[in-house]
């Protein structure tokens, strides 16, 4: 009788240990407000300037997606739809005013079923309580960029150092102290590179003797489009304010942080006040240090995904984890003047996406396909070999991870943001299928479209909705919206 015992015992850690390999470890690694053009990776002016080496390791080893749009571009929100994979009005995260309801179906939740050790360490933004997750060390609110406080599984633990290093310091900590018998799902998130944009000591110098580019749209005036863009209150020139353009400090120092900080800011202030500058000239001095800090963010953040893809090698965890790179939404650098999120134009709809999966996705590979935030989740239950709720809204990205060409997939894209009078932003919807955008902005007094050929228009300077020579395309996209609007159940 023994022996069958013994077989039967084999078996089922043969079983048990093709499961496991089918379930490889998942490194969710997440920043707020990425632009495309701050990671190298993606190419652009800032490339040479402002290199990310290591995030452009992780497109190197990985798949670089060249067209991740996001569903509602403003930071809760995009946060539960990565959660949820179910659209803003399903999730019940409209705006960033919400709390967001954490009895519901998530990925984590599922995650955990299905055998995984799940954690957050970072950023949540979301008011309630990190409910699905077995560990979570997350900021209050936004939280600051020095000496922060994070809700350490419901208890207040103060820290002292630079946010973006601390995060990463606890993210690591945990790896190191898991149940190392079940695969982990890390949800690893960053404030940076959110305003106000207060940078590392190690970096205040960083690119203080180099002028950074201006966008060509940097004084648009906004003609050819809706009203809708005159509207904002995102302006670099009239909207940063002294806070945002380090006039003014957010964080609470250490006495030496202060003297650190303090004595690199305002020298340049007074010099700068000295210089009475006005016009073009003072926008222009405004954009040079908007874009600076924000960029010496980021360099902060790139060098903390270096120090979790070295732990990632040194404890031979790398082969058997798939890492993936993003943001809640894209960003404005200064294009049409602004800073900030919101819109459906380019800069903000588009966030980055880099995945790599060793052995399973190809090195150096790019994805020009419509792919969205609303995927993440299915994506992150596909990959665990975990089932995939049919109320889920997403599409699994693991197929095209795999290489596999053929099959279905979206040739359209629905956005739609909610938050009206954030920054001047009216409540707007609207679909693009990549070459074509239609926006709708359905609130009085504006009750207008815009439709833009990005092919033809890739800055989006000029709204050609009721051209002749449109007509038809804007006719098929209208449906479109409808069609994609029935199928979200986004109602009227």
């Amino acid at each position: 009788m023994m022996k069958p015992i013994i077989f039967l015992c084999s078996l089922t850690l043969a079983l048990s240990c093709a499961g496991a390999a089918k379930q490889p470890n998942i490194l969710f690694l997440f920043t707020d407000d990425h632009a495309l053009k701050a990671l190298s990776a993606y190419g652009g002016p800032l490339a040479r300037i402002a290199p990310t080496p290591h995030l452009d390791r992780l497109a190197k080893e990985g798949m670089l997606f060249e067209h991740c749009l996001v569903s509602n571009s403003i930071c809760a929100p995009a946060r539960a739809v990565i959660l949820t994979g179910k659209y803003s009005h399903l999730n019940g995260q409209l705006t960033n005013k919400e709390v967001f309801d954490g009895s519901q179906q998530t990925a984590p939740k599922l995650l955990q079923q299905a055998g995984y050790q799940t954690a957050i360490v970072g950023k949540w933004h979301l008011k309630s309580t990190p409910t699905g997750f077995d560990h979570f060390e997350v900021l209050k609110g936004q939280g600051q960029y020095y000496n922060p406080m994070l809700i350490t599984n419901g208890r207040n633990v103060k820290h002292t150092g630079y946010t973006t290093d601390i995060i990463t310091d606890q993210a690591l900590n945990w790896l190191s102290n898991r149940n190392k018998k079940k695969p982990f799902f890390l949800m690893c998130q960053h404030k940076a590179p959110h305003g106000r944009w207060e940078p590392a000591l190690r970096h205040l110098e960083t690119f203080d003797k180099i002028k950074i580019p201006e966008p060509s749209t940097l004084f648009d005036d906004y003609a050819g489009r809706s009203a809708a863009p005159a509207g904002h209150k995102m302006g670099i020139a009239e909207d940063l304010g002294p806070s945002r353009l380090m006039f003014r400090y957010s964080s609470k120092f250490t006495p030496e942080q202060f003297k650190a900080f303090d004595g690199h800011f305002r020298p340049r202030n007074e010099a700068f006040e000295k210089a009475n500058l006005d016009g073009k000239a003072r926008t222009r001095w405004y954009y040079q240090r908007y874009i600076k800090n924000y960029l010496r963010c980021v360099k902060a953040v790139d060098e903390n995904i270096g120090r979790m893809l070295k732990y990632l090698d040194n404890t031979g965890l790398a082969e058997n984890t798939v890492v993936i790179y993003s943001s809640d939404q894209g960003f404005w650098l200064g294009e049409h003047g602004w800073f900030d999120k919101r819109w459906m134009y380019e800069q903000s709809l588009h966030t980055p996406l880099l995945v790599r999966w060793p052995g399973v996705t190809k090195a150096g590979s790019r994805n020009a396909r419509l792919v969205s935030n609303i995927d993440f989740a299915q994506t992150f239950l596909d990959i665990a070999n975990a089932p995939q709720p049919k109320d889920m809204q997403g599409l699994s990205l693991t197929p095209i991870l795999r290489g596999q060409t053929s099959g279905q997939w979206r040739k359209s894209h629905y956005y739609h943001y909610y938050e009206a009078g954030g920054h001047g932003v009216p409540v707007h919807y609207g679909v693009t299928d990549g070459r074509y955008k239609l926006i709708r902005f359905p609130e009085k007094p504006l009750n207008t479209w815009e439709f833009f050929d990005l092919e033809a228009d890739p800055l989006e300077m000029k709204s050609l909705y009721g051209e002749s020579k449109y007509r038809q395309k804007v006719g098929y996209l209208k449906k479109e919206l409808s069609r994609l609007r029935r199928a979200y159940r986004v109602g009227s």
